[in-house]
């Protein structure tokens, strides 16, 4: 059996509904805090049960079965993702799983700027002292991010944040597929293995290419970073999540998000979606 953590999320969801595609449901099972949220899987002959990441008597019992676990990374506070992380590992050794695979991050490192990889670190640290096997999906950047990031380019015309770096924008629904692939597959993938669309580009470029796109005249203004910071916070942003964001600007600024693998797609027997199509889609339409 294949047990998916997270699978009321986005990318959790995905991941099943792609894994239904390829193998019966009574060989899946999901973990979630709230199941009366999976009942569509349910519905279709999936196991449902709870299993909260801060439980470990019901994460225990959630993966009852378990020979591969998807562990689908949370943040949190002051360090708690990588204990909520450990609880699931312990829970899936417990239970006899004899894989865990982890949602990770390219370029995790315990000294990068980006606060999220540091804790991916963290966990990637525990999966290698968990004495089972395990695969580290080092996902790119996911492009939704870019909502966020580029601000209200298609309103004012111009993309205004602090200086950048190449980013491998991925699509999160193409990863979700990828994680299915390696789950349901015959080949085993061990350690760390980076998941990226097949180009990294700078907010110059996608200045560019969304210039090119909708026929207009679209600007890059590089703000400063305490300025840029600021004008956030003072919108609404919560200060947490702001600094979160600013810190990507600082490790692209380092190249942290600049490799590209052409793993992904192998995998998915295409092409990767591009940020081109990001950006298409998001044309004339009410970013998410």
């Amino acid at each position: 059996m294949i047990v998916i953590t997270g699978a009321t999320g986005a990318l959790g969801g995905a991941v099943v509904e792609h894994l239904l595609r390829r193998i019966p449901a009574d060989r899946i099972g999901v973990s979630v805090r709230e199941v009366a949220k999976a009942r569509h899987f349910a519905d279709r002959g999936v196991r449902v049960r709870h299993g909260s990441y801060a439980d470990a008597a019901a994460l225990r019992d959630s993966f009852e079965g378990a020979d591969q676990v998807l562990l689908v990374s949370q943040s949190a506070a002051d360090g708690e993702g990588i204990e909520f992380h450990g609880n699931v590992i312990q829970a899936a050794v417990a239970a006899g799983a004899q894989r865990i695979l982890y949602t990770s991050h390219q370029n995790v490192r315990e000294d990068s700027p980006f606060g999220p990889a540091r804790e991916h670190a963290g966990t990637e640290a525990l999966l290698a002292a968990s004495g089972i096997a395990w695969t580290s999906l080092r996902n790119g950047f996911y492009a939704h991010s870019l909502d966020w990031l580029l601000g209200p380019w298609q309103q004012t015309g111009t993309i205004a944040a602090p200086a950048d770096g190449p980013a491998s924008w991925t699509d999160r629904a193409d990863l979700a597929e990828a994680a299915a692939v390696i789950l349901a597959g015959q080949r085993a993938f061990d350690g760390p293995v980076t998941l990226t669309a097949r180009h990294a580009v700078t907010f110059d470029q996608i200045a560019m290419t969304a210039a090119e796109l909708t026929g207009r005249d679209i600007t890059r203004a590089v703000l400063d970073d305490e300025q840029w910071l600021a004008d956030r916070i003072t919108a609404g942003a919560p200060e947490h999540m702001a600094r979160m964001l600013l810190q990507f600007f600082q490790a692209a600024r380092s190249g942290d998000f600049a490799g590209t693998d052409p793993l992904l797609a192998e995998l998915l027997g295409r092409e990767p979606r591009t940020v081109a199509d990001f950006l298409s889609d998001r044309i004339g339409s009410t970013p998410r």
